[in-house]
């Protein structure tokens, strides 16, 4: 039904509880987190409202990138 109506149906492979203000844990709990489990094809799900992630996403783009891995938009995957 999801494809009929043109969107695509895509499920993350990569999160946590990132989304509890009550238990954020800084900014470098945060990176390695993200960087302990980050894979080949990983759709990495970071919520907004973290400031953890806010912190970290910098050093966590870098990171994935001094480790190999690309960043793309969905559609392009693959492609």
């Amino acid at each position: 039904m999801l494809n009929e109506m043109g969107f695509t149906c895509v499920f993350w492979s990569l999160a946590y509880a990132d989304w509890d203000l009550n238990n954020q844990q800084g900014a470098s709990n945060a990176l390695e987190t993200v960087i302990s489990r980050i894979h080949p094809g990983a759709v990495i799900l970071l919520h907004a409202v973290s400031p953890d992630n806010a912190n970290a996403l910098a050093d966590i783009i870098d990171r994935a990138r001094d480790m190999g891995y690309e960043f793309a938009v969905l559609p392009d995957y693959g492609s």
